[in-house]
C-alpha cells in the first residue's frame, strides 16, 4: 500500500491528507450473484461430484462459488407426492456450510444411458399423459426406449405444475439457492429436443412452461436456455423470458469450434445489464479431444461478450484447474463483477467536532455489472477492534459502475463528509477519546454492513479492509447518557 501526505483544495479538504492506492491483490473473489459453477450432479450423476469424498468441497479451485443439482423429476418424485430431497439436500449442505450455494435443474427428458428410461416419472405417463419413446437421441421409437412426455399434454403440465410448486416450497426464497433453470422442456433441460424425438414444438409451449415456474418461483432468479429460440421459435420466446425477469444461460460454448464456438453473445446483450449471465462449455474432455478447447480463449472471449456472471466448465475439478491454472487465473480477474478501490484520501488528524472529509476512487473491473447493488462504507476503529463510527456514501450506488473491456476501467470519484455529532441532551461522558484509530473501508449495505469481498489485503476477517489510521482530535458533542441512578 502507498501513502503519502498531499493538500487538497476545497471545502473540507484544506489539510494535510493521507493518500493511499491500495494494492490489487488479485485473488479470486466469491461475492452474491457470480463466480464459478461446479457440477455436482450432471447428466451422468456418476461424474464430478458423485465422486467426491464427502469432505471435498472443491476448495482448492479459486472462485467456486455456486454447486449445481441437475437431476430427473423421476428421480427426486419417484412416487407421486413422495418425495427424495435429500439426493440434492445431503450433498448440498457440504457447501452450504462453507457460504456457498446451489443452484437446480429438474430435467424431464434424458438420453443416453446411464440415464434413466423415464426422466418424466412413469407414473406421469401410467395416469394417461401422451409421449414418444426415442432411441438413443437419434429419432422417435416404438420400442422402450428413452421417453420423452408431449409437452402440450395436460395431464404432463399438471404433475409438473403439482411438483414445481412442492419443489419451490423447499427452494423459492431460500438464501441458498441462487438460481434454478426452467429444465422442463427438452432434452437435458436444454430447451430443444434436436437430440430426442426432433419434434418442433411452438413458442407458446415453451411459454406456458416458463409461466409455470414464474407462479411457483416467484422470489427466485430463473434461467431460460437460449435453445428456447431453436426449432423456428425465434428470439420472441427470449424476449418473453426477459420480461418475465428470468435471465439467460446458454449451454453450448466450444461444442463447436472457430467462429461457431459460441453464437448468442447478441442475445446475451438483452439481458446481462438487468440479470447475471450464466454459460456452460462442453464436456471438457470432449472439447480437448475434438481440438476445440486449444488454450480456452475462447472461453474467455465469450465470457466477456456474454458479460457472463457465472461459468461453468462440465469436467472434473482437478484435472480442469491443473491444465487450466493460467486460464482460470485470467478468468477470476474478469468473471462477474470486481469492485477496485483505486484510491482514498482522507485527513492526517480531524477534530471530533467538525466534519471528517473522506475522497476515494472506484472502479468495477470485471465484465457484468454489480447487480446486487451496495454502497461504500468508511469505518473506524479502536486498536481494541471496537467500531466507533460508520460512515456510508448512502448517495452512491456501485451498481451503477460502468464495465469495461480489459485494460480500460471507469473509475468515479466520490467525496463525502461525515458529521460525528449527536443530538442534545447527552451528556457526560464522551463517546469518542482523542486518539489515534485505524480505518477500514467496505462495500456493503445501506446500514453499513458489509457484503462483498474486495480484492484488497489487511481484512479484518468481515470484509473489512484496513486503509490506515486517523488521528481524532479535541472534544467529541456525542456524549453517553449517565446510567440511571
Amino acid at each position: 500500500m502507498l501513502l503519502s501526505v498531499a493538500v487538497l483544495a476545497g471545502p473540507n479538504f484544506g489539510q494535510n491528507r493521507i493518500t493511499v492506492t491500495p494494492a490489487e491483490t488479485h485473488e479470486a473473489l466469491i461475492n452474491p450473484g457470480m463466480g464459478w459453477v461446479f457440477y455436482y450432479y450432471d447428466d451422468d450423476l456418476r461424474q464430478f461430484g458423485a465422486g467426491l469424498d464427502p469432505s471435498d468441497t472443491v476448495d482448492y479451485f479459486p472462485g467456486v462459488s455456486v454447486v449445481y443439482f441437475r437431476v430427473p423429476w423421476s428421480f427426486v418424485e419417484p412416487e407421486e407426492g413422495k418425495f427424495n430431497w435429500t439426493l440434492i439436500d445431503s450433498p448440498a449442505q457440504r457447501w452450504i456450510s462453507k457460504h456457498k450455494r446451489i443452484a437446480l435443474r429438474f430435467t424431464s427428458t434424458e438420453s443416453s444411458w446411464p440415464a434413466p428410461q423415464f426422466a418424466t416419472p412413469k407414473w406421469v405417463r401410467d395416469a394417461g399423459a401422451k409421449g414418444h419413446f426415442f432411441k438413443d437421441g437419434t429419432q422417435t421409437s416404438s420400442s422402450d426406449d428413452f421417453w420423452e412426455p408431449d409437452y402440450d399434454d395436460k395431464v404432463y403440465l399438471q404433475k409438473l405444475d403439482n411438483f414445481l410448486a412442492a419443489a419451490a416450497e423447499r427452494y423459492d426464497n431460500n438464501p441458498d439457492v441462487a438460481f434454478v433453470d426452467v429444465g422442463s422442456f427438452g432434452v437435458w433441460g436444454e430447451g430443444h429436443t434436436q437430440w430426442s424425438t426432433k419434434i418442433p414444438y411452438s413458442a407458446a409451449t415453451v411459454e406456458r412452461i416458463i409461466d409455470l415456474y414464474c407462479k411457483r418461483f416467484t422470489r427466485t432468479l430463473l434461467a431460460a436456455n437460449d435453445d428456447f429460440a431453436m426449432q423456428g421459435r425465434g428470439e420472441a420466446v427470449i424476449d418473453y423470458a426477459k420480461s418475465n425477469g428470468l435471465t439467460l444461460r446458454d449451454d453450448s460454448i466450444l461444442v463447436h469450434s472457430g467462429d461457431q464456438a459460441y453464437l448468442s453473445a447478441p442475445v446475451a446483450d438483452k439481458f446481462w445489464r438487468q440479470t447475471p449471465t450464466i454459460i456452460e462449455t462442453q464436456y471438457y474432455r470432449i472439447a480437448q479431444k475434438a481440438g476445440i478447447w486449444e488454450d480456452g480463449r475462447k472461453l474467455l472471449s465469450a465470457i466477456e461478450d456474454y458479460h457472463a456472471s457465472y461459468v461453468a466448465i462440465q469436467g472434473g475439478p482437478k484435472d480442469v484447474l491443473h491444465e487450466n491454472q493460467d486460464l482460470i487465473s485470467k478468468i477470476n480477474l474478469r468473471l462477474g463483477y470486481r469492485l477496485k478501490i483505486v484510491e482514498a484520501s482522507w485527513p492526517e488528524s480531524n477534530a471530533l467536532d467538525s466534519g471528517l472529509a473522506i475522497e476515494y476512487e472506484i472502479s468495477n473491473v470485471g465484465v457484468a455489472p454489480c447487480l446486487p447493488g451496495g454502497h461504500v462504507t468508511f469505518t473506524i476503529k479502536d486498536r481494541n477492534g471496537g467500531i466507533v463510527a460508520v460512515l456510508v456514501d448512502d448517495s452512491f450506488d456501485v451498481r451503477t459502475l460502468a464495465t469495461r473491456r480489459p485494460g480500460t476501467p471507469q473509475s468515479v470519484r466520490r467525496s463525502i463528509v461525515a458529521n460525528f455529532a449527536l443530538p442534545e441532551p447527552l451528556r457526560e461522558r464522551s463517546y469518542v477519546a482523542t486518539g489515534t484509530y485505524d480505518l477500514f473501508v467496505s462495500v456493503g449495505t445501506l446500514t453499513g454492513t458489509p457484503i462483498f469481498q474486495l480484492p484488497l489485503s489487511n481484512s479484518d476477517g468481515q470484509k473489512r479492509y484496513k486503509l490506515g489510521i486517523i488521528r481524532l482530535t479535541g472534544t467529541s458533542r456525542i456524549k453517553l447518557l449517565s446510567p440511571p441512578d
